[in-house]
């Protein structure tokens, strides 16, 4: 059983105490790798460990003095230490703390969205399997196509589910990583071992190379995989939203006693999540354009990124995780009418078997241009008057010299569009 996990959860990764926290967590991890490496003394580290901690009400009143978030941090875990802070921060420069904090909070963020994702991924799957063998229409450029299984909707949805999970697999370890190299990167002031151990207590891995920061691509990739995720999300929200059309009404997403749709209009009952799904979508593609520009920096280092990240990366962890648990409530209680389905592939009057009959045309020996030909005036027929396609099939002489009544009658058989469901199912790893 795949735990879930709650909202609340999520938006506490992106609080200044949390934020405080990984700071201090990469502090401590740094002051660890320079006692084994000899530059703290043990009695000096032990005073760290025991005594630091912070207080985000003191750093934010020194903060209002010195203007600078780090220092402010600083100056208020050295209160608690005395002394022995001095080593704190020691050859390190602001951003190998603000970096490599953010990869632990992009880290406890991408762990709580996979978490989701896998929650999505399992319903998809049941959902697939619950209706594989359910008939629905197909349709092309929004026009009926041909019969498809409803189930393989939830396929389709649930394998690309799959490959957003790989997706932010690779991401997650991507961002995963950490820097204690000083100013511009190039360790002046600590030796590269120091970031290898604080890196292993910190459960990141080490950058190769880096500036005074550690580069955005990182961050931009992570980035554009939400966006990717969203996007899945949206095409989801975006065929509930076709579905619902009450021209169609082949699903509908749940409506609660006492939930109304409309002020005006008593009988609505609207797709908001799927719209929200939507709407959202967008917010997540247009966060990760700001991280794509958030790549190009001045030399080793200006802060332009920073203002954008502190509201890019919280708001789209945090919005991405609730459009999950939007998504999974939607396709678990999601409204399915059979019985609509059916009724909406008759209401061409079996149109949909009109590539069925050309196939067989031309398997008989007709040419396919004369087969098609054939096909395609009685079927501009049915479109006009309405009468049954099959009728004016049989009452075709061209088409009854080539297959027989029983021939033409077994072609109209809805059975050869579920037929390869299972295959698929088993291609996807659904059953």
């Amino acid at each position: 059983m795949i735990k879930r996990y709650t909202r609340p959860e999520m938006e506490r990764i992106w609080t200044a105490e949390n934020r405080y926290q990984c700071w201090l967590d990469v502090e401590l991890a740094a002051c660890r790798a320079m006692q084994e490496t000899g530059i703290i003394p043990a009695e000096d580290l032990q005073q760290i460990l025991d005594k630091a901690d912070f207080d985000a009400d003191r750093i934010d009143e020194i903060e209002a003095i010195t203007r600078h978030d780090v220092i402010a941090f600083l100056t208020n875990v050295a209160e608690y230490v005395g002394p022995a802070s001095r080593w704190i921060h020691y050859g390190m420069t602001s951003s190998d703390v603000l970096d490599t904090a953010t990869a632990l909070q992009l880290k406890q963020s991408g762990l709580l969205i996979l978490s989701e994702l896998h929650r999505l991924s399992e319903v998809l799957k049941l959902k697939a399997k619950a209706y594989k063998n359910t008939l629905c229409m197909g349709r092309s450029h929004g026009i009926h196509a041909e019969p498809t299984s409803f189930g393989l909707k939830y396929a389709l949805w649930y394998d690309e589910t799959q490959r957003n999970i790989l997706r932010l697999q690779d991401a997650i370890e991507t961002v995963s990583v950490g820097q204690l190299s000083g100013a511009v990167g190039n360790y002046a002031h600590l030796d590269p071992q120091v970031e290898e151990i604080a890196c292993r207590y910190l459960e990141l891995t080490p950058v190769n190379v880096s500036t005074q920061v550690i580069q955005r691509d990182r961050h931009a990739h992570f980035m554009s995989i939400l966006a990717i995720i969203a996007s899945t999300m949206e095409k989801i929200a975006l065929e509930v939203r076709h579905l619902q059309r009450t021209e169609v009404r082949e699903v509908e997403e749940p409506f609660a006693p006492g939930q109304k749709g409309s002020s005006a209009m008593p009988h609505k009952r609207n797709p908001i999540v799927s719209e929200q799904l939507c709407g959202l979508a967008r917010v997540i593609r247009s966060n990760a354009m700001s991280a794509f520009e958030n790549n190009a920096l001045w030399h080793e280092r200006d802060i332009s990124h920073s203002s954008v990240e502190r509201i890019i990366l919280p708001d789209s962890c945090i919005l991405i995780h609730y459009m999950l648990g939007k998504a999974i409530d939607l396709m678990e209680n999601l409204l399915v009418y059979p019985e609509n389905m059916l009724r909406n592939i008759e209401k061409t009057n079996g149109l949909v078997f009109s590539q069925a009959l050309l196939l067989h045309l031309a398997n008989a020996g007709v040419s396919r241009e004369d087969a098609y030909a054939m096909v395609q005036r009685n079927a501009m027929l049915c479109w006009k008057n309405g009468q049954p396609f099959i009728d004016l099939i049989l009452q075709d002489g061209d088409v009854t010299k080539v297959l027989s009544e029983q021939q033409i009658r077994d072609i109209f058989d809805y059975s050869r569009y579920l037929r390869n469901v299972d295959f698929i199912l088993r291609r996807c790893g659904i059953i």
